[in-house]
């Protein structure tokens, strides 16, 4: 695949410890631990299972090419023109290949995608989709859905053991192996250790470091920091998608309006009902989603607003098509119907992550990594609409037949309970609470849809300061997140896909992805916080 392809360690399987632990409750997890089975498997997760998951709240669905006269060739090109020259062709082609059998899978677990009238599964087209070939539920409830059938599997497997309210503090490491993990209740101190031969990560993504993001709050970076911590290579790390159609309602996380409206024509106009897509590509609503994002971004800073008008396109039907939408506009007063929705560009989906190979093995021994935390080289500089549910089935799907191959007896295993009855509270100090509202509105200030030198280089000399005031793992991993992102922002020097650079805004002639290992991204923090800017940056940041 890559450059470092052949570095990417083999796994081993060792005597002992039994245990598959996975780190995440959402699709690229729970798919996995039921693909396992009737292997043990430990899941670990911060909210309730299948809650506090981006996949639960995709609204538009899963791409797959099982349409009459639809192709998965023609799904890996409209991939790879997205991705904008860094995709992994092969990983593409294998992911796009794959997309019938995983959606078959899905519709075993009881999954109730919709259908026609015929039986056949009812397809829906998105931004930069050549195609119909996006399999969705009740027209913006796929996430939910697919959610909802796989958590009730989970429930009825007698093999996964599900450990919820615990948040990942640090992977535990013997030598080149890892052995297991630590994670902290919730709320509380008390900390337990976890040892396994096999540690999946399907943490999820790092939405939550920006303040505007469509993400719920446990997308907070933690799993590629532990990653990042343990020695683990970083890929892509600079490329964080904005979705162009946020509703621009000041709600934490902000509402999605899904990609699939502009797919069934909603169009976008300014102040002056102006289509102002009109003139910046040929598709025009339905371009690269970056390309949108800076779009709506040129808008809103030239004061002129940016609205999505559905009014003619979906009108009286958008109730029935987009149930979630509708309920999000109806609750912050607007009329999608008869009136327009404010938009806004909000972080979405880290295309960058912990480097994996097309086995979903990382840089680490006994360490896989699957879902958004994971830089497969699947999505390149900027993903296409509807791959992030598939490329967490496809490589999670992996990561279980890997594991199985690799260790083909396993034990039963008899689980003892956790005893957190006498834990005690957990607050944030007020320095930590600063430095998460740091974090957030750096990120988003200097470190959004468009980027420069001397903005990366002032957040990168806050976040180096503020490093020194965690006291607890999970306010560490997101600062640790936040750097590994901004640092391969910084080493960058050209803009592509979901990277732009108001100083370099042209594309290098070669088109290469990044590789990082924390050790260089902290070098690069040490010299920006050393720096006059960097200096002058933290000198106004209080956060004591």
């Amino acid at each position: 695949m890559s450059q470092f392809g052949s570095s990417l360690a083999p796994a081993v399987a060792l005597n002992g410890v039994d245990d598959v632990v996975i780190l995440g409750g959402g699709l690229a997890g729970l798919f996995c631990a039921l693909k396992l089975a009737p292997r043990p498997v430990t899941i670990v997760t911060n909210a309730p299972i299948g809650g506090g998951t981006s996949s639960a709240w995709a609204q538009g669905g899963i791409a797959a090419a099982v349409a009459e006269g639809d192709h998965h060739s023609a799904h890996t090109q409209d991939t790879l023109t997205a991705g904008d020259g860094i995709c992994e062709e092969a990983i593409v082609e294998g992911m796009t290949r794959e997309a019938s059998d995983r959606i078959h899978d899905l519709l075993g677990y009881g999954v109730p995608f919709d259908k026609d009238l015929a039986g056949k599964l009812a397809l829906s087209r998105e931004a930069a989709h050549s195609s119909h070939r996006v399999v969705r539920v009740r027209g913006d409830m796929a996430g939910e859905a697919i959610m909802q059938a796989l958590v009730d599997a989970a429930y009825k497997t007698p093999s996964i053991r599900i450990i919820e309210g615990y948040i990942g503090c640090q992977l535990i490491a013997e030598g080149r192996y890892v052995t297991g993990i630590t994670a902290r209740r919730r709320g509380g101190t008390q900390r337990i250790t976890i040892p396994a031969k096999a540690v999946v990560l399907a943490s999820g993504g790092v939405g939550h470091l920006y303040s505007t993001t469509t993400n719920p709050g446990e997308a907070n970076g933690h799993g590629l920091a532990m990653a990042a911590r343990a020695g683990a290579l970083v890929s892509d790390a600079e490329f964080v998608q904005f979705h162009p159609t946020a509703l621009n309602v000041e709600q934490d996380p902000a509402p999605l309006a899904s990609e699939a409206i502009r797919g069934d024509g909603a169009i976008l106009i300014n102040d002056d009902g102006r289509r102002f897509m009109d003139g910046i590509h040929p598709d025009l609503e339905l371009a690269p989603r970056d390309i949108v994002a800076r779009a709506i971004h040129t808008e809103l800073a030239a004061g002129r607003g940016a609205f999505l008008d559905c009014r003619e396109a979906i009108g009286a039907s958008f109730p029935e098509h987009f149930t979630r939408v509708y309920a999000a506009c109806e609750k912050a007063g607007i009329d999608p119907i008869n009136g327009l929705i404010p938009v806004a560009p909000a972080a979405h989906y880290h295309m960058g992550g912990v480097l994996t190979d097309a086995s979903g093995r990382t840089s680490v021994d006994n360490l896989w990594a699957a879902g958004e935390v994971a830089a497969t080289g699947a999505h390149g500089a900027n993903r296409l609409a509807s791959n992030s549910l598939l490329e967490a089935v496809v490589f999670a799907g992996r990561i279980a037949e890997d594991i199985q191959a690799l260790m083909p007896h396993h034990r039963v295993h008899h689980w003892a309970e956790i005893d957190d009855v006498d834990d005690q509270a957990s607050t944030r100090n007020p320095q930590e609470r600063a430095v998460v509202s740091m974090v957030r509105s750096a990120m988003s200030r200097h470190v959004g849809v468009v980027r420069d030198a001397e903005g990366l280089t002032r957040t990168l000399a806050r976040l180096q300061n503020a490093e020194t005031l965690c006291r607890r793992d999970s306010i560490l991993n997101m600062v640790i997140a936040a750097k590994l992102i901004t640092g391969s922002a910084l080493l960058r020097e050209e803009s592509r896909g979901g990277h732009f650079r108001s100083d370099f805004p042209q594309k290098a002639e070669a088109a290469k992805r990044s590789f990082v290992k924390l050790a260089q991204i902290e070098k690069l923090a040490s010299e920006a916080a050393a720096s006059d800017v960097g200096q002058q940056a933290v000198e106004e940041e209080d956060m004591l």
